[in-house]
């Protein structure tokens, strides 16, 4: 690979187009969806018998994708070569009773999601979008992409403690935002506005899965535009590139030896426990169907399993240079370094040797440059849909991701080369 190739920021630019079309998990795995299609892949459903033929298929479930591709000749006993994800981020989320409002002002009701960093909300233009389930039990994407709502901080003036004690926020009181003025809080405005904006029957909305979001866009910054700052890059980063990669795999003129695979769940920021999540059956399911739609018996399962390896791929932390005594004090990776392996010896992270050599291979093969990561000691650990899909499924499973700094805040920094050199790395993983 050529310097001026692995600099590539096409696919950087690509990001950027697919973190703006992503303001929820929902949209997240549309757009990987519609991405996979023009790759020839096809949406199969959960509810249809499923047949054993090649070629590329995916599942939609909620905000979760799963996507795979047969190819010819493929035994029941194929192993599968997984890259795995989640499309949630930390966020400000709408309540079932989202009308409210105090001393003249119209505001939103809205509960924490994840583990925001809630000081980097406060004065953002946000928008609202998600998921409006109607009447009939169908659902619409809706996506207002404009300034509508704001937490406002409160001025200096009226808390002087802010400079002595630094600032306090009560998740309860102080992170509800205003969408505009009026006394009078009238039960179901948001909604009506949500269908009218969506083109839907005024009262045909009777559910609602729906999220804030800054409308701020994606940008290069730096002298040299060498980094790049944007939302929910935790984790759109690796879903963006898993289905890069898939789509390109599945495009090659060489047929892959093992079956590649995108999985791509929800609710990672909150545990992974649900039918969306990396703790729930969504992954396994799929993989025994496709075995048992090829022909396979339950021995064919258990061998293809046996032989899986999965790479699960979230965003790290790069070390920061205003609090580098926070790292551990031999492993600081730097954003452009290339993608981060994980390493944690009590299982937070996944990793282990024989990983770390899978990993080095692909990362020789496409050569890519990669680090690695340990936290300090001092320091909890954080943790990823790694160990669970280890332990659920018992496939071999690799940590690996993009270091990036202001992990879960409402704009988030990564080194502009990163993501091309993690799709590059992914791409070698799944085509071995």
């Amino acid at each position: 690979m050529t310097e001026s190739a692995r600099f590539d920021r096409g696919h950087t630019d690509d990001l950027m187009t697919f973190l703006a079309a992503s303001p929820t998990p929902y949209h997240a795995v549309a757009t990987a969806a519609e991405r996979l299609e023009k790759a020839g892949f096809k949406q199969v459903a959960e509810t249809d018998a499923w047949d054993g033929t090649s070629g590329g298929k995916y599942v939609l479930r909620g905000g979760a994708i799963v996507a795979w591709y047969v190819p010819e000749g493929a035994a029941p006993h194929t192993p599968f070569r997984i890259v795995g994800a989640h499309t949630d981020s930390p966020n400000l989320r709408v309540k079932p009773l989202p009308d409210s409002g105090a001393h003249g002002w119209r505001q939103v009701a809205v509960e924490i999601y994840g583990g925001p960093l809630l000081n980097s909300w406060l004065d953002r233009d946000l928008g609202i979008a998600g998921r409006l389930t109607l009447r009939d039990g169908s659902t619409r994407l809706v996506n207002v992409d404009r300034p509508l709502l704001r937490v406002p901080q409160l001025a200096i003036h009226l808390d002087r403690s802010v400079t002595a004690d630094g600032l306090k926020l009560d998740k309860q009181r102080h992170m509800q935002p205003v969408w505009g003025l009026g006394r009078d809080v009238r039960d179901g405005d948001l909604i009506a506005f949500l269908e009218e904006t969506a083109g839907i029957p005024a009262g045909e909305v009777t559910g609602w899965d729906l999220m804030t979001h800054s409308v701020e866009p994606p940008a290069y910054l730096g002298r040299d535009r060498e980094l790049l700052a944007g939302p929910r890059m935790d984790n759109l980063l690796s879903v963006h590139a898993g289905t890069a990669a898939l789509a390109a795999v599945a495009s090659s003129s060489s047929q892959p030896a093992s079956i590649p695979v995108l999985a791509a769940f929800d609710h990672e920021e909150n545990g992974s426990q649900s039918d969306t999540g990396a703790d729930g059956p969504l992954l396994g399911n799929v993989l025994e169907r496709s075995v048992y739609a090829r022909g396979g018996s339950f021995e064919d399962r258990a061998r293809a399993f046996a032989g899986t390896v999965c790479l699960s791929s979230d965003t790290g932390h790069a070390v920061h240079p205003n609090y580098a005594e926070r790292h551990d004090p031999t492993h600081h990776p730097r954003v452009n370094g290339g993608p981060i392996l994980k390493v944690n010896v009590n299982n937070r992270y996944a990793t282990d040797g024989s990983g770390r050599a899978e990993f080095t291979a692909a990362c020789e093969a496409a050569d890519v440059p990669f680090q690695s990561f340990v936290s300090n000691n001092s320091m909890p650990c954080g943790t990823t849909i790694g160990p669970i899909t280890a332990a659920r499924h018992g496939i071999k499973t690799v940590d690996i991701g993009v270091a990036i700094l202001s992990m879960h805040s409402v704009r988030e920094l990564c080194g502009a080369d990163d993501p091309f050199l993690l799709a590059g790395a992914l791409t070698s993983f799944l085509e071995r």
